[in-house]
């Protein structure tokens, strides 16, 4: 069920839109900000506060790759791996974080802090490498550099 604060944002995001359905995207951010990832039961509660079906939702929800169908850490890395990214250094930054966490991509560290997730491209070509920690978009990344990044997170 979808908390009052849940319902209270998605209703503010409605007005920006000719159809409820149009918010489903922003909806689902919603309750993902709140929960930290967006399960099938929220699927279902959001689909029917916009007046979606399961399918219709499931189907943007499965398109968008930054809704997380999955729990996730408490925080999120998403390693760049464009063909700039790659050129710069993505094999060896990715060979150090697997090292460091002891993850591979599409998993979460054993205390639940961080998940390492693939992304095809960060927009920032021209200081390759980068990742996103969160919100935070990091750059002209080094194995060591990384590790500095890494310790802001707890």
């Amino acid at each position: 069920m979808l908390s009052e604060q849940e319902k209270r944002e998605i209703e503010r995001e409605l007005h920006n839109y000719d159809q409820r359905r149009g918010a489903s995207t922003e909806a689902l951010k919603i309750v993902q900000r709140h929960r930290g990832w967006v399960s099938e039961e929220a699927i279902r509660d959001v689909a029917d506060f916009l007046d979606m079906t399961v399918h219709e939702l499931d189907s943007i929800a499965t398109v968008y790759n930054l809704i997380y169908r999955q729990p996730v850490g408490r925080h999120v890395i998403l390693l760049c791996d464009s063909v700039s990214c790659w050129i710069m250094g993505y094999n060896p930054l990715l060979e150090h974080l697997r090292e460091r966490l002891g993850i591979g991509l599409g998993e979460t560290t054993e205390d639940g802090r961080f998940t390492l997730l693939p992304m095809a491209c960060l927009g920032a070509c021209d200081r390759a490498p980068v990742m996103m920690v969160d919100e935070d978009l990091h750059d002209f990344l080094t194995p060591e550099k990384t590790d500095q990044v890494l310790a802001q997170y707890e």
